[in-house]
């Protein structure tokens, strides 16, 4: 049974391309028709792509990996934030951090940052530090809060992309591209979809479109993480789980030895930054 229908797309709008003069030649397979120089995106194919996708997705989510959502157009951003959150999944919503994915390092470097001056505030060591050098601090905690906040968990590059307009979002799925990393996009009729390799035509300009597409999708990826969460319970029931004794301990001497790095020293290094920026 399909994930949507196509009532339910049409309602929200999912059928509205661009203008005729905009389009892109290599979406002529998802248009349906041109009416009053719009083009009309064929919904039929909107559904059985929805599905393709939805299904991907599932088996991502119960494999356990994490799907990036990509989505910086105003009227997406709030829609895309609660939908990723909801599945637990990481999501850019802001400007995006080019090489972010070709320099995932770095950016890991940036979010270890944020968390590190969570633990100098915590532990004291800002005490005795003045009021102005506090306060660059403070501001340089928030404006990685805004860019990194919602990727703070990713530890590793993602196993897929999720764009919402991708001729906006034309870096995230190029540096995917060169990475292999598979990307899921809402392609209007105004983008090239040669680059996409989950291709959902439909209006990626409305609200509403774009919400009931993260529905389906992200609904898929819930029953994927129920059923992950489902066979884990059966192994343990079964005696099949992995020992986790010693992972646990060795996590615990890592946490010790990250709490001994973190000294007045690293105060200094975080000003000198400033400094030069």
């Amino acid at each position: 049974m399909s994930r949507t229908n196509f009532d339910t797309l049409l309602e929200a709008g999912c059928h509205f391309g661009h203008l005729k003069r905009k389009w892109n030649p290599a979406m002529a397979p998802y248009i349906f028709m041109e009416r009053n120089d719009i083009h009309i995106i064929d919904l039929n194919k909107t559904v059985a792509k929805i599905d393709e996708a939805a299904e991907a997705l599932k088996q991502i989510a119960k494999s356990g990996k994490k799907v990036l959502f990509v989505a910086t157009k105003k009227q997406a951003k709030q829609v895309v934030a609660d939908k990723a959150a909801s599945v637990n999944m990481p999501y850019v919503i802001e400007r995006w951090p080019g090489g972010m994915l070709t320099n995932f390092p770095t950016i890991r470097k940036a979010v270890k940052k944020m968390a590190t001056i969570d633990k100098l505030t915590n532990d004291g060591t800002y005490a005795n530090l003045s009021k102005r050098e506090i306060l660059q601090i403070s501001r340089q905690r928030a404006k990685l809060e805004k860019t990194l906040g919602s990727i703070a968990d990713l530890t590793r590059l993602p196993s897929a992309l999720f764009v919402v307009d991708v001729m906006k979002e034309n870096i995230a799925v190029r540096e995917a591209n060169r990475l292999g990393i598979p990307v899921f996009g809402i392609v209007d009729t105004n983008s090239d979809p040669t680059n996409v390799d989950f291709v959902i035509p439909a209006n990626d300009d409305a609200t509403k479109s774009i919400e009931v597409i993260l529905d389906a999708c992200c609904a898929a990826m819930q029953e994927g993480l129920e059923e992950r969460k489902a066979e884990r319970v059966d192994m343990e029931a079964a005696g099949e789980a992995p020992a986790k004794g010693k992972k646990t301990r060795a996590k615990a001497r890592l946490d010790k030895s990250d709490e001994e790095a973190i000294n007045a020293s690293k105060v200094a290094a975080f000003m000198k930054e400033d400094e030069e920026a």
